[in-house]
């Protein structure tokens, strides 16, 4: 029975990590966009900022409901 314990546990350390992945690999793209047009259109700054904290912080909500998942399923 211990044996099993610590195979779910590194489970859901692997099953975390792998949650990870896709906020980490969204909000790299999601800030080199947004980089990208402020670069383009200087004057769009303020629109495009606010528009990016919002995309942000859905994409941290997914990452968050990941961990919560691992816990959640233990």
């Amino acid at each position: 029975m211990n044996l099993l314990a610590e195979i779910s546990g590194n489970l859901n350390a692997i099953g975390y990590g792998l949650a990870a992945l896709g906020p980490g690999i969204g909000l790299g793209i999601m800030l080199g966009k947004t980089q990208e047009s402020i670069a383009r259109q200087p004057e769009l700054r303020g629109a495009l900022t606010s528009t990016m904290f919002i995309g942000a912080a859905l994409i941290e909500a997914l990452g968050l409901l990941g961990l919560v998942a691992g816990f959640l399923f233990t």
